[in-house]
């Protein structure tokens, strides 16, 4: 058997170039598509179900779900919410099934099928994730999301702070993961402002939505990984040490 590998898609659009079998995906959208995912189902959400389209969230009206619509960084008209983290709230969510769709995010959750299993990753989440994926013997794909197929920084730096904690001497890592990790290094000291100029970054700013960064840059704040179960992403069920 191959050694464990940790690679990075730095874009949805390279998936198609990437080995999905025996690997686990973890899809990044940090500004906010996974970080509010991951806040949602900490704060008692039934399921999160990604879909790509606008008429395909429609569809569910009649579903009595929360329909959760995002588009250029802004909440679609006649829809409950978008993706910021906090219409995620206890007494939004709990206990009810959200339909997101968003601009970049659930796209990328949708183009990982096949992969052994498809998780969600943001800073929110970041040690449990982390400490999870070092138990598990797939390789490691980690997907940026980006901003409609194009590179990001923040989902990259995302990424190569997994792989920071992720990587052993016995793993391969692709170059896409070492560069990751070298920018996230170059950031870590004050990640506000070096991902303050990224480009959705600066899109927020003239949303104003700055808040909605300050929010999704926290580390740690929850202890739950969601997984995709058929279209639903649900709490990983984990051993007790990991919550």
């Amino acid at each position: 058997m191959s050694p464990k590998s940790i690679r990075v898609c730095l874009s949805p659009a390279l998936l198609p170039f990437h080995e999905l079998d025996d690997t686990i995906a973890v899809v990044i959208d940090i500004f906010r598509a996974t970080s509010s995912m991951c806040y949602g189902l900490a704060n008692g959400a039934q399921a999160i179900i990604p879909v790509e389209e606008l008429d395909e969230c429609l569809s569910y009206q009649s579903n009595g779900h929360l329909l959760a619509a995002e588009r250029d960084g802004q909440v679609v008209t006649g829809f409950d919410f978008g993706n910021s983290p906090f219409s995620y709230t206890k007494e939004k969510v709990a206990g009810k099934t959200v339909v997101l769709t968003t601009t970049n995010g659930t796209r990328a959750i949708k183009r990982c099928a096949g992969a052994s299993a498809v998780v969600i990753g943001s800073f929110l989440n970041i040690s449990t994730l982390s400490n999870w994926l070092k138990t598990q013997p797939q390789h490691i794909l980690l997907v940026c999301a980006g901003w409609k197929n194009h590179f990001n920084l923040e989902d990259t730096v995302f990424a190569g702070a997994l792989v920071h904690r992720l990587k052993t001497r016995d793993m391969e890592l692709d170059d896409a993961a070492y560069a990751a990790e070298s920018l996230y290094l170059e950031a870590r000291s004050d990640l506000p402002t070096y991902l303050g100029k990224a480009s959705h970054s600066k899109r927020m700013q003239h949303l104003h939505i700055a808040q909605d960064i300050a929010f999704c840059l926290q580390e740690d704040q929850v202890s739950v990984i969601p997984i995709l179960k058929g279209r639903e992403l649900v709490r990983l069920t984990l051993p007790h040490l990991l919550q």
